[in-house]
């Protein structure tokens, strides 16, 4: 690790949506001394007291007790959303991946351990009004995603028995975007056959209004901002939830498009996203989407409360970026975040 004064933190899945929001913020900060990056491919990207290591979590070739050595923090952000066709393999790269870090944490002596859990993680929920940390953390068992974080949750509640010493905290977020995050996440969720032009308004005959489909967003430069605060905040631990207001469902979304909302049950909507996944077409399985139409909308007055954290955007501002970004190809100098426009 780089030598100076200060904190010094690592952070796993560091050159993806989060990872390069995080790295930046840390990057930035004067109390932090040294970060170290660890990607499966080092980017040209080099903000200041950044170094990078290439590690592929999935595979035990690499020793994560010498990336840890010497930290007074690991962030771990690293995750694989696909092939949601293959759920072993993404089980063996987030959840045993997961596993390996929690146990070179403790191994390295490292005092704080930052996990990005997710808003996937809690069992079903309200739409009509916000639930704690404290609602269970069960997940929706049918979608690999939120079983998986489901899975991690439970895997440290036993971490934090074995190890009382560490400090452990879990970040809950939203829906995370940024501009530069749009060309991956169309990859990811949408797939190279949806080209950004779509996020026009004026391409959208009618928008559908799919019962349950409400959700919340937040801007993923304001989640770096939390992991900030919980690494250099030494009381903070346990769970903290994090989203922007408002929620976003078919009116919120209506009325930044200018686009006549049509209602649309829930049994047709997932039969087109089943049948475009069956076909290959579509990289977001019908999984993901049956654990979306029932995840709670999530209250974070313990952020604010406990870390002093408060998003600087609006979910409304956070998504017409976002969707700008689309339309531009918008990317970052990383491989995971690279721009590219479809036509």
């Amino acid at each position: 690790m780089s030598s100076g004064t200060g904190m010094r933190v690592v952070v796993t899945g560091a050159t993806g949506n989060v990872g390069t929001s995080v790295v930046r913020v840390l990057s930035e900060d004067p109390e932090i001394g040294s970060v170290r990056g660890l990607a499966r491919r080092i980017p040209e990207w080099s903000p200041p007291r950044t170094e990078w290591s290439a590690v592929d979590l999935a595979s035990r070739r690499f020793d994560l007790v010498e990336e840890f050595a010497g930290a007074d923090a690991v962030i771990h952000l690293a995750w694989a959303f696909q092939p949601t066709h293959d759920p072993a393999t993404t089980w063996r790269t987030n959840v045993l991946g997961s596993i390996r870090v929690f146990d070179a944490v403790a191994e390295a002596r490292v005092p704080t351990l930052v996990h990005a859990s997710s808003v996937g993680a809690y069992s079903p929920g309200p739409k009509d009004h916000a639930v704690t940390e404290s609602w269970p953390t069960h997940g929706w068992p049918d979608a690999a995603y939120c079983r998986e974080k489901a899975y991690l949750e439970r895997a440290l509640d036993t971490f934090e028995r074995d190890h009382p010493d560490t400090r452990v905290v879990r970040m809950r977020p939203a829906f995370l975007f940024k501009r530069e995050s749009a060309s991956e996440q169309r990859r990811i969720f949408g797939g190279r056959f949806l080209p950004g032009p779509l996020a026009r308004p004026d391409l959208l005959p009618f928008l559908p209004d799919v019962p349950g489909l409400r959700m919340q967003a937040l801007h993923t430069d304001d989640a770096a901002g939390a992991y900030r605060l919980a690494v250099l905040s030494p009381d903070a631990r346990d769970a903290y939830n994090l989203a922007a207001e408002p929620p976003v469902d078919a009116e919120l979304l209506g009325e930044m498009l200018g686009t006549r909302r049509v209602r649309l049950p829930r049994t047709a909507a997932r039969s087109a996203v089943a049948a475009a996944w069956g076909l290959h077409l579509l990289p977001a399985s019908p999984h993901l989407f049956d654990a979306v139409l029932r995840l709670p909308l999530m209250d974070c007055t313990r952020a604010r409360t406990e870390l002093g954290w408060r998003p600087t955007r609006t979910a409304t501002e956070v998504v017409e970026e976002f969707l700008q970004g689309m339309r531009q190809g918008a990317g970052a100098p990383t491989e995971p975040m690279r721009g590219r426009k479809v036509g």
